[in-house]
Parts: C-alpha cells; structure tokens; sequence
C-alpha cells in the first residue's frame, strides 16, 4: 500500500502569506516529501474559494512533475464536466511526458453550483458527464491523434465517487475508485463484473482525514481554528451561502445529536497505523494518502506531520500488512 499527502493549497486570509511564496513553498514540501519516502502526491480543485483553493491541478501537476523523480503525481480530484475531453487529454498527457509516466487521472463529478454556472456546465447531468469524459479520454488516447500521447498506456484513470451508485459506475467503466468507504465495494465489483471486468482486478484508494503528532492533545487544539475553517468552507460552497459555523468550541466538545461533520484527527503514529490496517482490511486499497497541511497550518506543524508519516507510518503500515498478508 503505498502512501501519499494530498494538497489543496489553500491560503486563508488569516494565516496568508504572499501568494507566489505560497505556490513556491508548496512545492518545496512536496520535494522534501519525496526525500523522505512519500509514494505520491494528489491534487485537488475547487473555484472562487476565498482561501484561494487550487483551481488548475494539472497546472500544477505539471510544476510537480518538473520538480520531483519518483512521485507519482494524482489529481483527486479533477472535475471533469467542466472541461471538455479533448483539454483533459491534452493536458493529461503534457504531464505524463513531464512526469516520465506517473501520472494517475483521478475525475470526480463535483458538487458546487457556482461553479458550474461559471463554466457554463450543467450541474443535474453531472455524473453522466464525468462517466462519459472516461469514455471519450480513452477514445481520444486510441485514436492515436493526440500529439504528444501519454507516456503509460493505459493511463490510470480513477473516479471520485464515494457512494455504492457510484462505486457501481466506476467499476462497468473499469475504472478504480478514489473512496476508502467499505459500503462501496460490493457495488464497485458487481459494476466490474457487469462492465466484462475481472471483479478481483478493482483498486482503490483515497484520503484519511488526519495529521500525524508526536502529542495529539496539544496539537489538536493549536490547529482547532484550522480544522474549522477547512470544514466551514467546503460546508458554504455546498450550501452556496452562508451557514452557521462550525466553531473550535464545536470540534472540542464532539458532534452533537443531529449535527456531523468529518474534522480531521490528529494522532500519533501508532494510533494511525491500527485505524488505516482496520479501515482498510478485506478492501483493494493500494494508495491512502493525508492533508500535507491543513488551511494555513504553521510549517513547523507540517513538517513534523510529514517527518512522523513518512518516517513512522509508513514503514510501519507496511510492515504490519506483510505480516498480515496471506500466504
């Protein structure tokens, strides 16, 4: 299982630095990620989000690819009904050149009105959309038009859809699933098995919500305002307005009856290493990866987190799933 850190280079006004130092920074962590033993790094976009979220992750991924040698370099996810197929082709395989072949095509349907109002997409055919961009990526990539064509062929495709609807459509698309979500498997393998798939040959991967501390206690609240205004803004931009915030207070007193809300934990190696080996037994897991920062997060903060989940926990989850693995 390999293991990654997930960026959405968020830079929220209270904690702002200049934003050509942000972008420069970031790719800083993600070549020190790569000295320490991370597997990848995955990308993620959103639009109009004040914080600045990463809007163009093949962009990026581009500067990824010029900047690092072994990473594989994934975008978890793009969204797919808001370009046409043949600017992700393109572009996807721009990057793969890059990159030397390391590319993973994560696609996902997205959610926020607004953007899909400012591209012109519509948001009701959302999910018909992202499975037909898979459709026509893989035609355009055949077709043997495309100059430059990727480095991997096929290039590995991934769809974010995180419920067992979903899960069922990625898999007759042949395709892996980007969820961690143990209620999606049976419909992603029934999907495989109804697309003339091989329903053992199905992968998945995605994110654990949390940063890694040598003392949760004292870290969790020194990155409580953090955790709030990550989970306040994806709560908005669903909503498309304002909503009742979820407050430090909130996240130190726990979910309430009626209220949920996922926050990202903190926790020491250890701890991890059990959560992710229970959370992902009996699932086709090749990949978890983790927040490299959390909306402005203080660097030294990221860098511990980096240092303790490169340098502990992923030897460590290796070395547990090799004892535990059949055979």
């Amino acid at each position: 299982m390999r293991v990654g850190i997930y960026l959405d280079l968020r830079n929220p006004a209270q904690w702002r630095r200049p934003w050509a130092d942000h972008y420069a920074r970031s790719l800083e962590w993600i070549e020190e990620a790569e000295r320490l033993g991370a597997d990848s790094v995955w990308l993620s976009e959103h639009h109009f989000f004040e914080d600045g979220y990463l809007p163009q992750p093949l962009t990026f991924a581009a500067a990824v690819a010029a900047r690092t040698r072994r990473l594989r370099i994934g975008t978890a996810i793009l969204l797919a009904p808001l370009r046409s197929a043949l600017q992700i082709a393109e572009e996807a395989a721009v990057v793969d050149c890059l990159s030397a072949g390391r590319l993973d095509l994560g696609l996902g349907a997205g959610y926020v009105a607004r953007e899909f109002s400012a591209f012109g997409a519509d948001l009701g055919q959302r999910f018909a959309q992202t499975d037909q961009r898979v459709r026509e990526l893989r035609a355009l990539w055949a077709g043997g038009e495309l100059s430059p064509p990727p480095i991997q062929d096929p290039l590995p495709l991934w769809l974010g859809y995180q419920g067992p609807r979903g899960a069922a459509r990625a898999g007759r698309l042949g395709v892996g699933l980007l969820t961690l979500n143990r209620n999606s498997l049976a419909p992603y393998r029934a999907g495989l098995l109804e697309g003339g798939h091989d329903p053992e040959a199905g992968r998945m991967a995605g994110l654990v919500p949390a940063v890694v501390s040598d003392d949760p206690e004292r870290d969790q609240e020194a990155l409580l305002p953090h955790i709030a205004h990550q989970l306040n803004s994806y709560r908005e931009a669903g909503a498309g307005r304002a909503v009742r915030p979820v407050t430090p207070e909130m996240l130190r007193a726990g979910p309430a009856a009626g209220r949920s809300f996922q926050a990202t934990e903190v926790m020491t190696p250890a701890a991890l290493v059990d959560r992710i080996v229970a959370d992902t037994q009996g699932l086709p897991v090749q990949e978890v990866y983790f927040w490299l920062s959390l909306s402005g997060m203080p660097d030294e903060g990221v860098r511990r987190h980096l240092e303790l989940l490169c340098g502990e926990v992923r030897p460590a989850l290796q070395a547990r799933l090799a004892t535990n693995a059949p055979g």
